[in-house]
């Protein structure tokens, strides 16, 4: 039997944690698309998925996504360009910047949220709500136990 025959029958916890990861976020975009919020990629979750609504420097969005500073200055770049954030200097340190949602941006993080929490109902129906409540404090377990995220090299 071939190694990828294998890896398909009998996951390991990469594959799984990708295909749940994937799984949401086609879900999310899917969704997002369908309320006219169709020029947002998944890439754009780095930044959307911790973005607070009172503002947040670059760096801090660089570290809570793993990616490096370059990479989110153009994913940045883009949701700028798309409507969904502005930068604005930061009232404590004039010297630094802070990443703002617009409307249209909040709009799209209110909705997404209940995406999630939909997403979340779904997997609680599924699994019965003990078990998801115990699936989801033990996938953070594990995720507190690995080493700091790292930074990426992708896009």
């Amino acid at each position: 039997m071939r190694r990828s025959t294998l890896k398909e029958q009998d996951p390991d916890l990469g594959i799984l944690a990708v295909q749940l990861s994937a799984g949401v976020q086609r879900e999310i975009f899917r969704r997002s698309a369908e309320h006219g919020f169709d020029d947002v990629r998944p890439r754009h979750g780095a930044v959307l998925a911790y973005l607070d609504v009172e503002g947040t420097r670059p760096g801090e969005l660089a570290r809570l996504a793993g990616r490096n500073k370059q990479t989110m200055g153009a994913i940045l770049d883009e949701l700028e360009r798309l409507g969904y954030v502005r930068r604005t200097p930061d009232p404590a340190d004039r010297r630094a910047k802070l990443i703002m949602p617009t409307d249209r941006g909040r709009r799209l993080m209110e909705i997404s949220d209940g995406f999630v929490h939909l997403i979340e109902q779904k997997l609680a129906d599924t699994l019965g709500p003990d078990r998801y409540r115990d699936f989801r404090d033990a996938l953070g377990r594990a995720v507190a136990s690995l080493p700091a995220a790292g930074h990426d090299s992708e896009g």
